[in-house]
């Protein structure tokens, strides 16, 4: 698994279907403002970037909508069909 460091936040690439992972469109886009989510889904629409926080139950952002139990469906019905995504998880607080 490859380990980054986005906003001095470590982060394992546990998902990168098609090669979605671009390191430095990432580094780019990400920014503080993902610090508290714990997952981060990247989607490529229309040659874009497309980025997303997600949480785990016990974060106080969660919320169903931003659940990563939900990473699948917001997957299937949010994303362009069949695009290029990665799944990044946070590994420090």
């Amino acid at each position: 698994m490859k380990t980054v460091i986005l906003n001095k936040m470590k982060y394992e690439l546990i998902e990168d279907y098609k090669n979605g992972y671009e390191e430095e469109l990432v580094q780019e886009k990400v920014t503080e403002y993902f610090n508290p989510y714990d997952y981060i889904i990247g989607d490529w629409a229309y040659g874009k970037l497309r980025l997303k926080g997600f949480c785990e139950s016990k974060n106080p952002l969660y919320k169903p909508l931003n659940a990563i139990e939900q990473k699948d469906f917001y997957i299937k019905n949010e994303c362009a069909y069949a695009c290029r995504y990665f799944i990044l998880k946070k590994v420090t607080k």
